[in-house]
């Protein structure tokens, strides 16, 4: 009989170490993690700034983050869900929204640390690629780098369209100059076509898809694009829609936040206590309306 050697005992079990819990839980890749974090020792305790962009069902997130041994230290966050303040109601979590949302961040940044009239970024939504410079006076330009989290980094993601956003914004973050990532990116004749991203920053693959099937089927397109009905909101409109968000933002891209809604006084927040006899009248209520309903009473 051959021998077969025991791989797992007491030793192993001994040294045997756990991942970190977020690595368990699948949230956190720690290897592009320390690569996004880790800064040079000759950099004096100066901070390595992250872009961060996340995706979620019906909000599109982004931060200005750095790392400490506390923890995360978030500068600006911007999110989808502020931008029916500048005119976009619908399609949040689209490429235009994501685009839309990088511009806000951005914006907001430097208006944090007085730079927004230095490097106001590129103003003109055409598609071309832009890469902020450098000004011959005063300070630089504020670099990030993009954190996309574990999202994949496949051409024409949403995560790129939120980094775009960004860096017409006036943000200096390094990306392919090739603009290999971007909607419109043909890997063939590996060219980018800037028609193509300039139709998807103002939502024109949206109002294409709305012109088609709303002529096609109609009841299902009263369904697909119901809240854009509701807010009167059309597929010739959209464009303008869009060009009207992006200089708003440029105008005030300063946070505002929302009311927030009064809090219940009872313990937990649970309703107050009914007595016996308000009981017995609501049930004596709903009995009376079904015997009315049945024509009984």
């Amino acid at each position: 009989m051959p021998f077969v050697k025991i791989v797992k005992n007491k030793a192993y079990f001994k040294r045997y170490q756990v991942k970190f819990r977020r690595r368990r839980e699948c949230k956190t890749d720690y290897y592009q993690r320390r690569k996004l974090i880790i800064q040079d020792k000759n950099k004096y305790n100066s901070p390595k700034y992250r872009f961060i962009v996340r995706f979620t069902n019906k909000d599109i997130i982004t931060q200005i983050a750095y790392a400490t041994i506390e923890g995360d230290h978030v500068m600006t966050a911007a999110y989808s869900h502020e931008l029916p303040r500048y005119g976009i109601k619908v399609g949040l979590t689209n490429y235009a929204a994501a685009y839309a949302t990088g511009l806000l961040c951005a914006r907001r940044i430097l208006t944090k640390l007085n730079l927004a009239d230095a490097y106001k970024g590129k103003e003109e939504c055409d598609g071309e690629l832009y890469q902020v410079e450098e000004n011959e006076t005063g300070p630089r330009p504020f670099r990030c780098f993009l954190d996309v989290g574990l999202a994949r980094t496949t051409t024409g993601a949403k995560v790129f369209a939120a980094m775009k956003g960004a860096v017409d914004g006036g943000l200096d973050i390094p990306h392919n100059e090739a603009g290999k990532r971007l909607c419109g990116y043909d890997k063939d004749s590996k060219s980018l076509d800037h028609e193509v991203l300039k139709g998807h920053i103002l939502g024109e693959h949206v109002s294409d898809y709305m012109v088609d099937l709303e002529e096609e089927d109609p009841d299902f397109f009263n369904q697909k694009f119901s809240r854009y009905v509701k807010e009167g909101v059309t597929a010739d409109s959209l464009e303008e829609m869009y060009k009207d968000a992006h200089a708003a933002i440029r105008a005030d891209p300063s946070f505002k936040p929302t009311e927030k809604k009064t809090k219940s006084t009872n313990a937990f927040g649970r309703k107050k206590k009914t007595s016996l006899a308000q009981r017995k009248h609501r049930i004596n209520k709903i009995k009376s309306y079904f015997l009315k309903k049945l024509g009984v009473a």
